[in-house]
This record gives structure tokens, C-alpha cells and sequence, in this order.
């Protein structure tokens, strides 16, 4: 499995995660069977693919940040979904900024498999920041995701790039350096503020350290932030 699945699997289940919640006690047995309006069943192989997927991320992200995460992520529902909401933000960015840099904008979900990857694994690190910015994956927690990743692929590079990931020291000027492009450094910035909680001040400032080492337009910044609050 690539980056991109996994990523992909990750943001999908956090869909399915609130389509549950909505679904009361019924819903571990639809997410399980990837029937119902659970957006996983296309997705995943094997029967409690859905629910092993909603786990890994429940665990990374803790109980009340999963929930949240659950009511911002219905509208996207996958990578090429994000991809989309981050090329309708930097087209209007375009529109209104005369210094954008114009042309049409090269989001994720627009770009050949190579050249996704490479994004595929940017933005999964700026995931997996933004889950840690609260400090709430310890030793333990880290040991259970790891195990869950496990479940999701058996690519023995991808389990470990994600363990190394999980336990590097908290570093926003770190993961921005994966950005290599204005739309790469757009789309990680989407997903961080899909995932942090801004009532926290640790990850609202987390937040606003990772807009500025992505150095990212104010203008940018806020059209992303405007997508995220019509999701809600």
C-alpha cells in the first residue's frame, strides 16, 4: 500500500466515524459490512476493514478530537476529496490576489501517481503533527496505533515510516519543510485544521507555527480555514 492509500483509508474513516455516531448502535456492524452511507465499503478489503481504519484513527487522534475531526471530515471523505476543497481555496485565492502565482492550480487530485505520492506523504505527516499537538500520544498509545497501522498494510515501510513519524519530537518547521509546492503547503494546512481542536491553545498556536513555516499567504490561509468552517 502507498502513502495514498493509507491517507486515503485514515480521512475516510473519519467520515465514517460521525456517519456512525449518527447511525447509534447500528453503526459498528454497517461500518464492518461497508454498507449503508459509510463511504468505506468501496474502499476497504476484507470484512472490519472500516472499523479497524476508524480505530487507527480514533487512537491518533484521542476520543474527543476523533469526534470533532468526524463532523469536519463528512464533507471530504478522502484524499482526491481534499484535493478538491484545497483547489476550489487556492482558485479563489487566485482570483483575488494579483501576487498568487496563476495557471491552474496542481492539487492532489489532479496530479499523476508519482507526483500524488510525494503530496500523499506530506500531507499524511502534517496528519500525524497535528494529531500530536496536544500531547496526547504517549508510549503506549503510540505501541496501539502501530498495531492498527499493522492491520491497514502489510508494507513493512510504510508501518515503519509511520512509527518514525509518530515519535519525532513535535517540530512544525520540521513538517513544513515537506512542502515543496504552494499547493502541497495549502493541502497540509487543510488537513491540520481539519484535525486540530481550536479550543485548545497548544494546537491553535501549533496551528498558527505551521501557517508560518509553510509561509503561507493570510489570504490563502483564510480561504482554507473558510472551507473548513462551511464543512462544519
Amino acid at each position: 500500500m502507498n502513502t495514498g492509500g493509507l491517507l486515503d483509508q485514515l480521512l475516510k474513516a473519519g467520515s465514517g466515524m460521525l456517519q456512525g455516531s449518527q447511525n447509534g448502535a447500528a453503526s459498528q456492524s454497517n461500518q464492518q459490512s461497508g454498507g449503508g452511507n459509510s463511504q468505506l465499503g468501496s474502499l476497504l478489503s476484507g470484512a472490519g476493514g472500516g472499523a479497524l481504519a476508524a480505530g487507527a484513527i480514533g487512537m491518533l487522534l484521542g476520543n474527543k478530537k476523533a469526534r470533532k475531526f468526524g463532523g469536519k471530515a463528512i464533507k471530504y471523505g478522502g484524499l482526491a476529496a481534499l484535493g478538491v476543497v484545497a483547489y476550489k481555496a487556492f482558485s479563489t485565492w487566485q482570483q483575488n490576489s494579483q501576487s498568487a502565482p496563476q495557471g491552474q492550480p496542481q492539487t492532489v487530485d489532479r496530479l499523476p501517481a508519482p507526483q500524488a505520492e510525494q503530496h500523499s506523504h506530506a500531507i499524511l505527516r502534517a496528519v500525524i503533527g497535528a494529531a500530536k499537538a496536544d500531547g496526547h500520544v504517549d508510549d503506549r498509545e503510540r505501541e496501539l496505533i502501530d498495531g492498527e497501522i499493522a492491520k491497514l498494510t502489510n508494507d513493512v515501510a510504510m508501518q515503519q515510516w509511520f512509527d518514525r513519524e509518530l515519535n519525532k519530537p513535535l517540530d512544525p518547521s520540521e513538517i513544513a519543510s515537506a512542502a515543496s509546492t504552494p499547493e502541497m503547503a495549502a493541502e497540509m494546512y487543510l488537513a491540520s485544521v481539519l484535525i486540530v481542536d481550536e479550543e485548545s491553545f497548544m494546537e491553535r498556536s501549533y496551528l498558527q507555527e505551521l501557517a508560518s513555516q509553510l509561509k503561507l499567504d493570510p489570504a490563502l490561509k483564510a480561504e482554507l480555514e473558510k472551507e473548513v468552517r462551511q464543512a462544519v
